[in-house]
């Protein structure tokens, strides 16, 4: 199982248990949906954290388990699932509370802005690499990510692929709360009492009262990056990208 599962104080605690880098794989992800099935069955519990084991919260999605897929389709497809598992998080009953050490990275960071609230270290990273690979992101970072730190950071944090520290993710409001590195739990548990001392039933309505703050361009925008996504990891650049990757090197965009 590569999430970890522990309740306390009406709070649900999951870590991200797949080592080195937390990268989001289908696995991870079929797990991760799992663990929420579970989660709304259960009236008691009042607020969600989720975090990750060892020196990252997700260092971004599985690249070689992408390589493994043949055709657009299968990306598209591949887009879709994750991209429907983080609309979920994001319209869920009960708020999830991402609690960022180390890096969130590519799927990392769009699994993190698919969250309702952020507690980041003030040394953490968060950005979206994908360009770096000659692909783009996929599980709706392209649509997300300019929500909350503006369209013209959102072009040059994708474009350049150049991640941002915690505390520039505060400063922009991609962050909530920025803290030192020893004090990330104990913060992220104080903010999450006081969610979890209230009442599910106003809980219950907020959230599913703020979403609609969303337009109708978003589901829009997420399905054409989906497509767009199958499109670009088809291409010749996005195979020499992630096999740079793979291979520890700068890569050679033929720009094809």
């Amino acid at each position: 199982m590569t999430i970890a599962y522990e309740l306390k104080d009406h709070v649900a605690y999951l870590t991200i248990q797949s080592p080195p880098a937390n990268a989001l794989s289908s696995t991870l992800i079929y797990d991760l949906a799992e663990k929420l099935d579970g989660i709304a069955q259960n009236t008691a519990i009042k607020a969600i954290v989720l975090k990750g084991e060892g020196k990252f919260f997700s260092a971004g999605a599985d690249i070689k388990e992408f390589t493994s897929l043949q055709n657009a389709a299968d990306y598209e497809v591949l887009a879709e699932k994750g991209q429907q598992l983080f609309d979920r998080i994001e319209h869920f009953s009960i708020p999830v509370i991402a609690s960022i050490h180390g890096a969130a990275l590519g799927g990392g960071l769009e699994l993190a802005m698919a969250c309702h609230i952020r507690v980041v270290t003030e040394n953490a990273k968060l950005g979206l690499p994908e360009t770096t690979l000659g692909i783009i992101p996929g599980f709706a970072g392209t649509q997300r990510l300019p929500q909350y730190v503006g369209t013209a950071k959102a072009y040059e944090m994708i474009l350049t692929g150049e991640p941002i520290s915690g505390g520039e993710a505060q400063s922009l409001g991609l962050a909530n709360k920025v803290v030192k590195p020893e004090e990330l739990d104990h913060e992220t548990m104080k903010l999450v009492s006081k969610i979890a001392e209230k009442s599910s039933v106003s809980i219950n309505s907020i959230m599913n009262l703020i979403p609609y703050a969303k337009t109708e361009q978003f589901s829009k925008g997420v399905q054409a990056e989906a497509k767009a996504f199958g499109k670009v990891f088809g291409s010749d650049d996005a195979k020499e990208g992630v096999q740079a990757f793979i291979e520890k090197r700068k890569p050679n965009f033929q720009d094809k």
